[in-house]
C-alpha cells in the first residue's frame, strides 16, 4: 500500500472555541455536519453516511476547547489519524480550525475538497 501524505488545512471560524469544540467531540455535534448519524461507546465512534456506509473511529485524544484526535479503526497503520485543532491568535483573538489528515497522493486534492465542503457545512450550522 502506498504511503499516505499528511496534510493540514486551516479554516477561520467566527465562533468561540468552546462552542466549536462541542461540534467536534460529541456524537450529536458531529452528526450535525460530519456524518448523517454518529454513535459512541466510550472511545469508539461509529459514523453513518447515506444509511449504508459505516466507519468506526477511536478517540485517541481530546483537550477541552482545543483539540480532538481520531483514528479510523480499519486503518492498520498506526501513524494515520485525523485531528481537529482549535487555534486562537493571541493578538487578534481570531479563531481557526486546523484539520490534519492523511491521503494517498492521487486522492489528496479530492480529500482536501471534501474537508473544505465539510467545514463549510460546519460553519453554516454554527452560523460562523
Amino acid at each position: 500500500m502506498a504511503k499516505k501524505i499528511k496534510y493540514q488545512l486551516e479554516f477561520p471560524i467566527h465562533a468561540s472555541p468552546h462552542f466549536i469544540y462541542q461540534f467536534l467531540v460529541t456524537p450529536s455535534g458531529l452528526s450535525e455536519w460530519f456524518a448523517d448519524n454518529v454513535n459512541s461507546r466510550g472511545e469508539l465512534f461509529t459514523f453513518f453516511w447515506d444509511g449504508v456506509d459505516e466507519e468506526v473511529a477511536k478517540l485517541l485524544a481530546k483537550r477541552q476547547d482545543e483539540r480532538v484526535k481520531f483514528k479510523w479503526v480499519e486503518d492498520t497503520e498506526d501513524e494515520y489519524f485525523f485531528e481537529f485543532k482549535i487555534q486562537v491568535d493571541e493578538i487578534t483573538k481570531d479563531v481557526s480550525l486546523i484539520v490534519t489528515d492523511f491521503a494517498e497522493a492521487d486522492e489528496l486534492e479530492s480529500a482536501k475538497m471534501l474537508w473544505e465542503n465539510q467545514i463549510d457545512e460546519l460553519k453554516h450550522i454554527i452560523g460562523a
